[in-house]
């Protein structure tokens, strides 16, 4: 099977892989060689030595040896087959639930067995269940040389199958005369002291002798790192690749009339911030320009980045193109909607509103006004980027909340606005502060401008932390409150993931709110109801018709009732920081003072108390998102957990965020210097996945 470049060969030249393994293989992301080499460990498990019976301890995976004293099958309960075995030191019950007759009569008294699995507390002491057992000669013959990589699997391929198609595919692409190539520059591997491309994979897929898992695991190791970086930067490249291509493409060129700006300036209740007159001369002379802005605005929660927004959008329709506004939610949107109608009665621009509530007459009547070029901004949910929707002339796209959206919604809708060669511009727009080493991860196809100053007579929110034992007392404190004419917010977190629950938790909130305050207005809002539902709520609670509203963390993005002063948030220790500080920009809109009550459940961590504290001190979002960074790790403060974020075959976002330090100034020498390997990298790391396929 001599092949010029063997790694470029599909799997079924191997022995062992017909059509179905293959197809199989595919649903990994797994069609040639190079895929498979590039499909790493998730993990190991360490065959290298037999742990005597007397040294387990609950939780270790590892492989024991010992002689069948018996075995029995229980009846009783779930029926299952027990068999005991012993060493010099100790014995050991080995249990399993599906059995056949044959193997049970195998393992008769006196048969050496070797078994390799978890170790738990069982009725009688430690046991371990269902383990990878072997009948031997001797202990010796269990032993492996090295550790044991265990790969990510698919329904119908065995660990056993994956590494003996791995192992083919090292011993026929790393031989030395049909190396695989090696896409990082010499100097680069130097200066980070990274082995070659071949090393690292040799080293992951079959880990030299004197390696530990923990090693390994640790993320210090160099093969391991250099695997990470590459990944890193594929991913960086492939979003710069985006951005390039996009801004290769011509878009339309917006005239600035000063004297129109000014009028709209004067029209506003209120003055712009310094901050707000920065971003929008960057928002300008972007859009000066031919070719598309790609722009990321940053604000804290009540910065003004709607009123940025509205700016843009005066400047595309001043030069007669249309603007589409898109939200998270229906009431975000029509929050935009209301704003925007109020920001542009005077111009005599039309504003309509379009979510996938919206049928029939009306629909179509909204639908037409677009397509003919009537309807000047258009505001609504992702419904704006259905196939039904045509634009006359869509210049500008504004994207609200975009951690809301994955990274191909973001690539998908470059597409939608192209109209006679013409790309629209983009702003997105983001109340969620990123910390600076994720954004160099997350948003390299943008630029990035922020907000950083606070509107003039915004009050900071008082926070007091608060144990639950107290909570009878914060209830009476919310009638005293209500007979003042102000409106709360209750919000339910709750200990479980699951969101039936956290919906449950908040009814029975209510239910017992309602009871307890026979004077106050009681409105439920979570995410199992119908968002017709929801909006008639939240309208009610608009139109001062509610006092109080208790809410599941739907309520995190959004909404604007000045006269909401006070927020109670249970177990805010469930949560993370940008979260609740998110959350409580839900108060503090109006001129009055407002207040934050963090209602935890005692006994709190010392991580939870470190945690609430910052939050207590600071009203600054990218102070607490740094902090919930150092704290929680960037995993979860991404929301990499979410679909629609970047997801690696390799690289750990808690493990390895100190090496997207690195990756900018490689990416920078990788497009200067080496272009060739652009194309190769991002194939060989993202390659199959639909993730940049837009792009």
């Amino acid at each position: 099977m001599n092949h010029p470049e063997p790694h470029k060969q599909p799997v079924t030249a191997l022995t062992g892989i017909g059509p179905q393994s293959a197809a199989r293989l595919e649903k990994l992301g797994i069609h040639t060689l190079q895929d498979l080499l590039f499909h790493l460990p998730l993990r190991y498990q360490d065959r290298s030595r037999i742990v005597p019976i007397s040294h387990l301890l609950p939780g270790m995976t590892t492989l024991v040896c010992g002689t069948v004293e018996f075995t029995d099958s229980i009846q009783r309960g779930r029926p299952s087959v027990i068999c005991r075995i012993a060493d010099d030191s100790g014995s050991l019950s080995i249990r399993f639930f599906h059995f056949t007759v044959q193997q049970s009569q195998q393992l008769k008294p006196g048969t050496l067995l070797g078994c390799f699995g978890e170790i738990r507390y069982g009725y009688n002491g430690l046991e371990m269940v269902h383990p990878e057992y072997k009948i031997v000669a001797a202990a010796e013959q269990l032993l492996e040389a090295t550790l044991t990589p265990v790969y990510p699997l698919t329904e119908g391929i065995s660990q056993s199958a994956l590494r003996k198609a791995i192992k083919q595919a090292l011993t026929l692409c790393l031989a030395s005369d049909s190396a695989i190539t090696d896409w990082l520059p010499a100097n680069l591997l130097t200066e980070h002291g990274y082995p070659s491309l071949n090393d690292a994979l040799q080293t992951l897929h079959n880990p030299p002798p004197h390696l530990s898992a923990e090693i390994i695991n640790g993320g210090s190791l160099p093969a391991l790192k250099r695997l990470v970086f590459e990944e890193f930067l594929a991913h960086h490249l492939a979003l710069l690749q985006g951005k390039l291509a996009y801004k290769s493409w011509q878009s339309p060129v917006f005239d600035i009339n000063q004297a129109v700006k000014q009028a709209f300036l004067e029209g506003l209740p209120f003055q712009l911030t310094a901050a707000q007159q920065r971003v929008t001369t960057e928002i300008e002379s972007d859009c000066r320009l031919a070719q598309p802005m790609l722009r990321l605005v940053q604000g804290d929660v009540g910065s003004g980045k709607t009123v940025v927004a509205a700016l843009a959008s005066l400047l595309a329709l001043n030069s007669g193109y249309q603007v589409a506004i898109m939200a998270p939610t229906e009431l975000l949107a029509e929050q935009h909607f209301r704003n925007f109608s109020l920001w542009f009665a005077e111009t005599g621009h039309q504003v309509l509103f379009l979510t996938g509530q919206l049928k029939g007459k009306s629909r179509q009547a909204t639908l037409d006004a677009l397509a003919d070029g009537s309807a000047n901004i258009v505001i609504g949910t992702h419904a704006l980027f259905q196939e039904s929707v045509h634009f006359h002339k869509l210049g500008l796209i504004v994207i609200d909340e975009q951690h809301r959206f994955g990274v191909h919604q973001r690539l998908a809708l470059r597409e939608k606005g192209q109209h006679g060669g013409l790309r629209p511009h983009q702003l997105i727009m983001t109340a969620t502060p990123i910390p600076r080493t994720l954004a160099m991860l997350q948003y390299s196809d943008l630029d990035i401008s922020i907000i950083d100053e606070l509107p003039p007579g915004r009050k900071p929110i008082a926070t007091s932390v608060i144990s639950s034992e107290r909570r009878e007392e914060v209830i009476g404190r919310i009638e005293h409150w209500v007979a003042q004419q102000r409106q709360a917010y209750w919000v339910c977190t709750l200990i479980e993931e699951s969101e039936v629950l956290q919906c449950e938790a908040a009814e029975k909130t209510a239910a017992y709110l309602c009871q307890t305050l026979p004077n106050v207005r009681v409105g439920l809002v979570h995410g199992r109801m119908k968002a017709a539902e929801k909006d008639a709520v939240m309208h009610a609670f608009k139109n001062r018709d509610c006092d109080l509203l208790v809410a599941t963390t739907v309520i995190e993005v959004g909404v604007d009732v000045p006269n909401a002063g006070l927020m109670i948030i249970e177990n805010p220790e469930r949560l993370g920081l940008s979260q609740l500080h998110q959350l409580r920009g839900r108060v503090g809109r109006g001129n009055q003072d407002s207040y934050c009550l963090l209602l935890y459940q005692a006994p709190l961590s010392q991580a939870g108390k470190q945690r609430l504290a910052i939050l207590k001190e600071s009203n600054d979002g990218f102070v607490i998102a740094e902090k919930d960074l150092e704290l929680r790790g960037p995993g979860e403060v991404m929301g990499t957990r979410q679909t629609g974020q970047i997801q690696f075959k390799i690289a750990d976002l808690e493990r390895d965020s100190g090496l997207l330090e690195l990756i900018p100034a490689a990416a920078q020498l990788i497009h200067r210097h080496h272009p060739d390997a652009i194309q190769p990298l991002i194939q060989r790391w993202i390659g199959h996945s639909r993730h940049y396929a837009e792009v």
